[in-house]
């Protein structure tokens, strides 16, 4: 099969051998895959696949039919539309994914839509909603909304009930940014310099990162809650601590790729149970800047590198 590989950290287009199928996975052949941040600082040799997970091929997130099952999986058949989640191995023509990461892509959704769905939506949810305990009324800053995880992260914010200022630097994206589903709550799109004018914030969800992104601390209502998920704009940066104190706030760093499989699992129930079914009903959606075939995956990359993107950016096997 063709696959798009990692060689001496760059990427390029090779026939590799067919992935080999365990008891618990089933093999899926892949019509879209997401493109993400990840993928890029895997070429670089700064985020290395889990075990388990192709090292040399980046994608996080797939879409296709089921073609085989494992011996052991139960529930699926050949044939079944699904996406998930993965740890690698997605810009691919094929995979093998454990069945209990598999979630059901809806009729109504476009393939390209489904490839850059999981890992999106599956990083919004579990930071928003499992671990800072988003609550209707709150009010919600996520920076670099404009990104395929900001638009998740807005839109999560708002089916959550919460009230959503969206930071965006570049102004010719705010009015895409403020066509998102935005439910019953309010969505502000702001540059980084308004954000004050819109707080104190109940949580503020840190995409972007760079040596100033936790001074956002100060923006903070007591008891506040800042996310780290996010350092493409910088990997360090300092912390003013009392700041932190006198808040009351928590800080917390988060990510999914190096979960346990049994976490990765559960998480997968929570999106399958909880944020699929509003995909179907069209209450989220995914945006996608661009779609690209698998041969010009250098084109692909070089436009998840640059700036000014509105949502996801897609492979087409």
């Amino acid at each position: 099969m063709r696959a798009v590989t990692i060689v001496d950290g760059r990427f390029e287009l090779r026939e590799c051998p067919e992935p080999v199928l365990q008891p618990d996975q089933v093999l899926i052949g892949i019509r879209s895959a997401g493109l993400n941040a990840a993928d890029l600082q895997q070429a670089r040799g700064d985020y290395p696949a889990p075990a388990g997970w192709p090292a040399d091929i980046p994608g996080l997130e797939v879409a296709g039919e089921v073609l085989e099952l494992g011996s052991a999986v139960r529930d699926v058949r050949v044939g079944d539309r699904v996406m998930a989640l993965v740890g690698g191995g997605g810009h691919a023509e094929r995979i093998a994914v454990p069945a209990d990461l598999l979630l059901p892509v809806p009729g109504n959704i476009p393939w390209e839509h489904a490839g850059g769905f999981p890992e999106a939506f599956s990083t919004a949810w579990d930071a928003l909603v499992t671990q800072a305990g988003i609550a209707a009324g709150d009010q919600v800053l996520i920076t670099g909304a404009a990104g395929g995880i900001g638009t998740a992260m807005v839109q999560i914010a708002a089916v959550s009930g919460a009230d959503v200022v969206a930071s965006v630097r570049r102004t010719e994206l705010h009015g895409k940014v403020a066509a998102l589903p935005a439910e019953s709550g309010r969505l502000d799109v702001v540059t980084p310099e308004r954000e004050i004018d819109h707080g104190p914030f109940d949580i503020i969800v840190e995409l972007v990162g760079g040596d100033s992104c936790l001074d956002r601390v100060e923006l903070l209502r007591t008891g506040g809650r800042l996310l780290v998920v996010g350092v493409q704009g910088g990997m360090t940066a300092p912390l003013k601590m009392f700041d932190l104190m006198l808040k009351r706030a928590r800080l917390i760093g988060t990510t999914i790729r190096g979960r346990s499989p049994a976490e990765k699992a559960l998480l997968a129930h929570g999106i399958r149970t909880h944020v699929v079914p509003l995909l179907a009903q069209e209450r989220i959606q995914v945006p996608i800047e661009a779609t690209y075939e698998i041969h010009a995956y250098d084109e692909a990359y070089a436009r998840l590198s640059g700036p000014g993107k509105f949502g996801k950016i897609v492979l087409i096997p």
